[in-house]
This record gives C-alpha cells, structure tokens and sequence, in this order.
C-alpha cells in the first residue's frame, strides 16, 4: 500500500472551503462545549454561501487566490521522492497470446455477417443488440452446439501452436 509523502505541498483551498472555515470558527466561538452535526452544519454552511452576494464572496475569492499562487510556487519547488511521483501505465507486450474470446464474440463473428445483409442500415450498436437477442433466443432452443465447439476447438489449437512457438507467458511478466 502506497504512503502519503509528508512533504508534499498542501493542496490548494477554494473560495467556500475558507467560508466554511469561518462558519466553523464563528460557531466553535458562539457554543464552545456543543458538538457540531456535520450534515447539518454543512447544509447551513451551502445555504448562507448560496444567499452571499458578489461582494462578500470576494473576500473568500481573493483568499482562494492567494492560497492558489502559494500552492503552486510550492509545486514548482516540490520535486517528489522516488516512489512518490506519478505511476505509470503497464506496457501491454504485442507478442503476448490474446484471450480467447467469450461465446457472445465467437457467436457475433459467425452470425454478424448475416445480420449485415439482413439490416444493411442498422448502426453498430443496433447490431449488436439484434445479434444479443438472436444469442438469446439461440440459448434458449440450444439446438447447435457443433458449430461453437468447432470453433472453441479451432481457436485451442491456434493457442496451442502459439505456445509452441515459443510464445511463454513467464517472458510477458518482464516485459515493462
């Protein structure tokens, strides 16, 4: 599990994150020993910031501001320590065997042909919900089962032949 860096520089605060403080610090001042409801506190806290005007929020603004401009000449300076910075993609390896495909897609590449020439209009999405419901009512029935076991079987011998090739998974994991 990744720790936060210490040193990193606080995040920059928003105009009503300040508003919020100062509604926090005027209640704490008028009902010291009272504990605060935080849905309720905050609900307040919306609804005066909603009913602010323009000037008044300016206040909050121009704090937001400054606070912005202290944040990122911060980060400008912030250089992050090694296993800290931004992490980067897994490189996916071209030379690794694909998987094998569901029996929606192996059924969708035998019957997507037909459904084409039946619709010739129809978008891609519309396609792939016809061929959807045609799946469906084809599991229902499961009359042909010969045609789908041919080409499972098909697609293991491909993967078979990859393997002896030479394709080995154990090579796929070093590759960055």
């Amino acid at each position: 599990m990744m720790r936060k860096d210490v040193n990193k520089p606080k995040g920059k605060t928003s105009a009503y994150a300040f508003f919020v403080q100062t509604c926090r610090e005027e209640h704490r001042k008028k009902n010291p020993e009272q504990s605060v409801n935080f849905a309720e506190f905050s609900k307040k806290c919306s609804e005066r910031w909603k009913a602010l005007s323009a000037s008044d929020k300016k206040c909050f603004e121009d704090m937001a501001k400054a606070d912005k401009v202290r944040y990122n000449r911060e980060m400008r300076d912030y250089v992050p320590p090694k296993g800290f910075g931004k992490r980067g993609r897994k490189r996916k390896d071209p030379n690794a065997p694909k998987r094998p495909p569901s029996a929606f897609f192996v059924f969708c590449s035998e019957y997507r042909p037909s459904v084409k020439q039946q619709y010739p209009g129809l978008s891609i999405g519309d396609c792939a919900k016809k061929l959807g419901e045609m799946m469906k009512m084809r599991m229902r029935t499961r009359t042909s089962r010969e045609g789908r076991t041919r080409l499972k079987r098909e697609r293991e011998r491909e993967r078979a032949r990859e393997r002896q090739v030479g394709v080995c998974v154990s090579e796929h994991r070093q590759v960055e």
